[in-house]
């Protein structure tokens, strides 16, 4: 999973950077505001996957006295940074763009160009879409916007972000330019560029908000969870257990902390035992979970006594 990820992100990169070549000569050709806003938007999406790669790398060092769980919010830190990009550098340069084109309207002698690059980037970004999508809907085995909402992932999200924003800008493009050279109002490829920017700064939000999330400390899916609880649950030494204490350290690194009463008979070796045993459960059947702390309530009791 992590090598099929890097793949598509080195992909959107390649991708990337060859439509905001030829969306930037395609602007520069015609004058369309709403070609040269979806150049910038490739542009930005090309440096948003250079920042996830980085990310990435850089959330995969190991733990050390001063990062004892590890470096791996640092993806989740690299991805607040692509939100950040995606509304400053995408969202508002489009919307700045395009409030110049409206000050000083310059009409589109020739869609041809437009048209053609639109055209040739709508396939390129459909197939991306429609690939990412039906990967990430297949990870996470629910609805699109709940498995969004839910997933720890926040490279997967943010690529299907990306590219649903590219087709919807693209769109919007389309229509900006068809309807200012059909009406001879180049007040409209204006516009297109306000609503390339607009889209792009609402994407923008949601991830950060997700990003948000996951970086102060956001806790495993109920899932997860109740499979934890039932796994603990299950040893023949435990009376009680109550509902686990979690957080995601990366997308594959989770903290789950455990309070668990044990039978009264057993002894404090038989206590031990039956952690040990529940940790080896545990780690067997959820690879994710990373560190296990486990809340013994039963001792602290007989040590009162």
């Amino acid at each position: 999973m992590e090598n099929e990820s890097k793949i598509a992100i080195y992909g959107a990169i390649g991708a990337n950077v060859a439509i905001a070549a030829v969306k930037f000569v395609a602007a520069a050709a015609t004058g369309s505001s709403a070609m040269l806003s979806e150049g910038v938007h490739s542009l930005v999406d090309t440096a948003d996957g250079l920042f996830l790669l980085l990310g990435k790398h850089r959330s995969r060092r190991p733990a050390d006295p001063e990062h004892p769980f590890g470096h791996g919010k640092e993806l989740y830190f690299w991805t607040l940074i692509v939100a950040l990009m995606i509304f400053a550098a995408g969202g508002g340069v489009s919307i700045y763009e395009g409030i110049l084109h409206l000050v000083h309207p310059r009409p589109i002698e020739d869609p041809t160009w437009n048209y053609v690059v639109l055209g040739a980037a709508a396939v390129f970004e459909g197939t991306s879409l429609a690939i990412s999508v039906h990967e990430f809907k297949k990870q996470a085995g629910q609805g699109y916007l709940a498995a969004m909402r839910s997933s720890k992932d926040p490279t997967t999200f943010t690529i299907v972000l990306e590219d649903s924003a590219a087709l919807a800008g693209l769109a919007i493009a389309f229509l900006g330019v068809w309807l200012g050279h059909r009406l001879d109002n180049p007040y409209l490829d204006g516009a297109a560029s306000i609503g390339i920017g607009l889209v792009l700064a609402a994407v923008a939000v949601f991830l950060a908000q997700q990003s948000h999330g996951l970086l102060v400390g956001e806790s495993a899916d109920r899932g997860l969870i109740a499979a934890i609880r039932a796994l603990a649950e299950a040893d023949p030494g435990v009376s009680a257990v109550g509902r686990p204490t979690t957080m995601h350290f990366g997308p594959h690194d989770v903290l789950v902390v455990l309070r668990i009463e044990f039978d009264p008979a057993l002894t404090a070796s038989g206590v031990a035992e039956a952690i040990e045993r529940i940790e080896t459960r545990i780690r067997s059947q959820r690879p994710d979970v990373k560190h296990i702390y486990v809340e013994a309530r039963s001792i602290r009791k007989r040590a009162g006594a």
